[in-house]
């Protein structure tokens, strides 16, 4: 499976990677900002995205609609900011800063879950 990691922060993105990967995550694709998830993901087949919500530049929930406008992918958002996504995504999955693997682990299997349901 293959996860996109929408994350500002260096190593805040590959601990995540780690998180993944004993999830059944085998490949990996990152972007920094905005506009490069946007264009990165055009591409690619995503099983998973993992977005912050605050990028420098830019906004991960921003770049999350526009790369799923035309495709169902599962989102897991990462952020330290939970309150902002109360108006602007309000059914959203959130795993709050700092991340815990369990944490993690049980949103994306959350967000799996009901793909497989919709399906």
């Amino acid at each position: 499976m293959h996860a996109f990691i929408i994350e500002d922060d260096y190593l805040i993105a590959q601990s995540l990677r780690d998180m993944l990967e004993p999830l059944g995550f085998t490949t990996f694709s990152f972007a920094r900002s905005e506009d490069a998830a946007v264009m990165g993901a055009r591409a690619q087949t995503i099983d998973l995205i993992t977005a912050d919500v605050r990028l420098l530049p830019g906004d991960g929930v921003s770049a999350v609609e526009a790369i799923c406008k035309d495709r169902h992918i599962p989102v897991v958002f990462i952020t330290g900011y939970a309150e902002e996504l109360e108006d602007r995504a309000p059914t959203a999955v959130v795993v709050q800063k700092p991340i815990k693997a369990e944490h993690l682990s049980a949103a994306v299997n959350n967000v799996l879950r009901q793909r497989r349901d919709d399906n």
